[in-house]
């Protein structure tokens, strides 16, 4: 994520008067940030730019049929890359930090590898045991 460019005007979305006003004027940055600028709006930064990575089909295959699996079922082509931790918590290292850290939040699916786990699949009284004492771990006193 090297890369910082314009999102394309194309996927920006206009903004009505009293979002505008928001987006330039609140002292409140966590309202500032939650306009929605783009049609992938996860991505698009306050003045428009995002962060990028490109993937091609040579040095990314699994990953770029990935995106192109993605993009035929929701019909857009972008993921959002980020640390895969929660507030607190050091990022995810292994495999079991991964399971760990899935159990206890809402994250609907887990793909490590060739594994795909679907939260539904797991047992209730494991997800609420796990998540209350892994969340706890990390908060704040």
């Amino acid at each position: 994520m090297l890369l910082v460019a314009p999102v394309n005007p194309e996927q920006r979305v206009s903004l009505e008067a009293d979002e505008r006003k928001v987006m330039q004027t609140d002292p409140d940055l966590r309202k500032r940030v939650n306009v929605a600028r783009s049609s992938i709006p996860a991505v698009t930064h306050v003045d428009y730019s995002a962060r990028i990575q490109t993937v091609d089909p040579l040095r990314h295959g699994r990953f770029h049929r990935l995106l192109r699996a993605f993009e035929a079922a929701s019909g857009c082509g972008v993921l959002v890359n980020t640390s895969f931790n929660v507030r607190g918590e050091p990022i995810v290292c292994t495999p079991g930090d991964a399971c760990e850290c899935f159990l206890a939040t809402d994250m609907d699916a887990l793909v490590v590898e060739n594994w795909l786990v679907l939260k539904d699949s797991v047992p209730q009284r494991l997800r609420s045991t796990k998540q209350a004492a892994y969340l706890a771990r990390f908060s704040p006193d």
